[in-house]
Order: C-alpha cells, then structure tokens, then sequence
C-alpha cells in the first residue's frame, strides 16, 4: 500500500510538477522542527517549482532554437575580434536590439567570430525567454520552396513572422535562383521593422546582386535590412587559423 509521500510524488508525475517532486522529501526534513509553518514550507515547495521550469523553459528555447552547436559569448577572446566587433559587442548584448525590433549585419572574411557572436547573442535571447530561430540562408529557401510545393507556405511564414529572433547564418556563401530570392525578400521584410534579424555575410553590401541576380530586388533587401540596423565590420585575421597554428605548434612540442 502507497504511503502518503508516495501518493503526493505519484500525483506531482501524473500534474507535471518535476521540481516538486524533486524536491519535496528533501524540504519535509527541512521543515521537520518547524511545526505547523505550513505557509513557509508551501512557498518555499512553490518557488522550487517554479525555478524548475523557469530553468526547463529556458533549456526547451535552447532547443527549439536549432542552433548547430553551443557558442556563448562568455567564451569569445574578445582581443582577437575586428575593431568594430569590440567596440559593438558591449551595445549589443544586452538584447535592447531585440526589445526594439532592429536588425544587426555581420560583415566580413570567414573566421573573425560572426557566428560564434550570432549564436552567443541567441543563446542569451533564449535565456531571456524570447524565441529564437537559428538557420542558414540556404536551408532557409530551401524549407520556403518546400512549404510552398506543399501548399503550407502561409503556416511557415506565419511561424516565421512570430520568432522575437532569427539568426540568418552564411549569407552569401552560395547563390539562388529567382524564385528564391524572392521568397527570401517577402519573408525577410514582414520581420522587418517589428521583429530582429540576425544576417552574417561573406560579402560587402555592394555585391548582394551576386546573389540575387536582380539589381532592384537588391536594392530593395538592402534598403530593408540595414534600415536602422547595427552595421558591423568583421573583416580582420581569422581566429580559427591562429587556433590552428597554435594547436599545431602545441602538438609538434
């Protein structure tokens, strides 16, 4: 026969109360000598609770966020970023950008910490409770003729309209058609102005056409983009080579 804790753990799994449950046994030994405070020790059951899914919510946005791998921005060697990413970084994280619906374009030669900052910057999004999305432009067309194909294009583009961030990883790494870039353009602006938009780009502004293939088209996407977007320069030294000079060096001794 089930003894009464083992009734109320029970009852915690069948509600979904994890920090409860975690947690309760532990506070009755706590709360033993304090006969009859009934509303501390319910509070104080409570508050676990809530920091259990307080830290449940945050780990399931991380999640959701699809993010190929984990970058924090505690883990930058700020030192080895370009100028325009030392000075910027501090503005940026404390995520007002995503509060008033602004923008920001990494710009720059591979390897200076475009991404790593994109991710550190979504990373916190998510631990600030907002809902963030990370893709590549690539894979991002790719899902938008997909939907269109089967006839779910609105439901994508209205999940796409709701995330507080998207982070739009290696633009400019490979071209696309007319088609895409025209799907990218529509999905691109309903976020503009409202919503923030993360872009990381190989390419300096003056050759998008590249990619686009379509001088007006370009112009336009640019226009709405950089619309009181934060600019940042990232041309400078690869840290990634330096990394592996200084791996090589090391095993070589």
């Amino acid at each position: 026969m089930e003894t009464l804790n083992e009734k109320i753990i029970s009852l915690t799994k069948e509600i979904g109360l994890p920090g409860i449950r975690q947690n309760f046994e532990t506070l009755l030994d706590e709360f033993s000598s304090e006969q009859g405070d009934y509303n501390k020790f319910l509070h104080r059951l409570l508050e676990l609770e809530y920091v259990s899914r307080n830290e449940s919510r945050k780990a399931s946005r991380i999640r959701l966020a699809e993010f190929p791998y984990k970058k924090y921005l505690e883990d930058l060697n700020r030192d080895d970023l370009p100028a325009d990413g030392k000075t910027k970084l501090a503005e940026l994280e404390n995520l007002n950008f995503v509060k008033q619906g602004r923008n920001i374009i990494f710009s720059g030669n591979p390897g200076t910490g475009k991404t790593h900052i994109a991710i550190g910057l979504g990373i916190r999004a998510c631990l600030k409770d907002y809902k963030v999305l990370f893709t590549t432009v690539p894979r991002l067309i790719t899902q938008l003729k997909e939907s269109r194909s089967e006839k779910t294009l609105r439901q994508f583009e209205n999940r796409f309209e709701k995330y507080d961030l998207v982070i739009c990883d290696e633009f400019g790494y490979i071209s696309f058609d007319k088609d895409g870039a025209e799907l990218l353009f529509s999905n691109l602006s309903l976020r503009a102005g409202i919503k923030s938009t993360i872009i990381t780009t190989n390419l300096p502004f003056d050759r998008w056409g590249e990619i686009f293939g379509d001088t007006i088209l370009t112009a336009a996407m640019v226009d709405r983009l950089t619309h009181k977007a934060h600019i940042l320069n990232m041309n400078g030294k690869s840290y990634r080579i330096k990394e592996t000079l200084e791996w090589k060096k090391k095993s070589e001794n």
